[in-house]
């Protein structure tokens, strides 16, 4: 679900080793440009293409460059736009932990974007953003699905706060669209999770028990992606920086609290499975003695009919009245029905009797 790529133990610092051929795409580049009045929105055939980092004009401008099957393409990128060797190296090498990394010119933001894709699978995509004056550049490993339709929408129709505030709260924008777009995921989690309970209530099996893995895995991924995203939040929020004006602060407030309920959501869901595994176990166990009395009872029913039937097979004949210590019941007319009729009537006494005591 989650990708993670990593340099050779022993690479120098700052090494962008190419990837391999089909494992990741060539990137799709394209920008926005807007103020409170204008908006114009372009598409570049390269690096080349895009404006320069020096344009003061007031406008902000959101750079997108989805896409890492080019490293040409984002070497040049780093060129035009003064990135650190070690920001190209986290943006090359997929997996890294959300963070925010302060350097002269930008911010680099790293954080992960979950999703589900067609096949209703849930994807992890880290999305690097560099954030420097009236510039933000956000980098994706997937051209075609993300989370940021949204603030594109917002963009286009000028709705909200996005036209009139600068490159900082485009990049807070991003980061909200990307922690709530965990709700919906932890809601369909949630009703999972309640279905499974009811399953193992109903019919506790192995499946369920797989299920419940799954589901165990899936939280153990979630927590491990929005908890340093939380670090990340209140680092924007509580470090001093150039790029990150006060009144977007305010903003990150209501993100971090955001995060910190999706956290909690997660807690939560992960003690519910602990439960539900408590639960299985208790449940097969119960299954168990149901399944354990009544083949008990079943049991109890073939002790005197064995006794009875032990005792008349032991063949000890009486016959003109020696051997009187034998069995005289053996030449009896009616001595096969009569032993029938008392096997039939002590299982029905017993029955009664089970049934009296709510055994069965």
């Amino acid at each position: 679900m989650f990708k993670t790529r990593y340099a050779l133990p022993g690479t120098p610092p700052a090494t962008l080793t190419p990837l391999a051929p089909g494992e990741a795409s060539l990137p799709v580049i394209r920008w926005m440009e807007y103020d409170a009045d204008t908006f114009t929105e372009h598409a570049a055939a390269s690096v080349a293409d895009l404006p320069s980092p020096d344009i003061n004009d007031g406008k902000t401008r959101w750079i997108e460059f989805n896409g890492l099957g080019d490293l040409d393409a984002l070497k040049a990128l780093g060129e035009k736009f003064g990135l650190h060797p070690l920001t190209l190296e986290d943006i090359l090498h997929a997996g890294q932990r959300p963070k925010v990394e302060p350097y002269d010119n930008h911010l680099f933001i790293c954080a992960m974007m979950i999703y589900r894709d067609s096949d209703e699978r849930m994807i992890g995509e880290q999305i690097s953003m560099i954030l420097g004056k009236n510039l933000l550049i956000t980098v994706q490993e997937d051209p075609k699905c993300d989370v940021l339709e949204p603030v594109r929408t917002r963009i286009r129709t000028g709705k909200g706060w996005i036209r009139k505030t600068g490159a900082d709260y485009l990049a807070y924008a991003l980061l909200d669209a990307i922690i709530d777009h965990c709700f919906p995921i932890l809601e369909c989690l949630g009703e999972a999770l309640e279905d499974l309970e009811t399953e193992m209530l109903r019919h506790p099996s192995a499946t369920c028990v797989s299920t419940l893995h799954d589901h165990r895995r899936t939280l153990l991924q979630l927590r491990r992606a929005v908890w340093p995203e939380r670090d990340l939040v209140n680092s924007l929020l509580h470090d001093e920086s150039p790029f990150v004006t006060t009144p977007t602060k305010v903003f990150l407030r209501d993100c971090y609290d955001h995060t910190v309920r999706i956290m909690d959501l997660i807690e939560s869901y992960r003690e519910i499975s602990a439960g539900l595994l408590d639960l299985y176990l208790s449940a097969v166990g119960m299954r168990t003695n149901e399944i354990m009395r009544v083949l008990t009872v079943i049991s109890a029913f073939f002790i005197p009919l064995t006794f009875l039937v032990g005792v008349y097979g032991m063949n000890f004949d009486y016959q003109n009245g020696e051997h009187w210590l034998n069995m005289p019941e053996l030449h009896s007319r009616y001595g096969y029905v009569s032993l029938w009729v008392v096997m039939i009537g002590s299982v029905i006494a017993m029955y009664l009797f089970f049934r009296r005591k709510k055994w069965l």
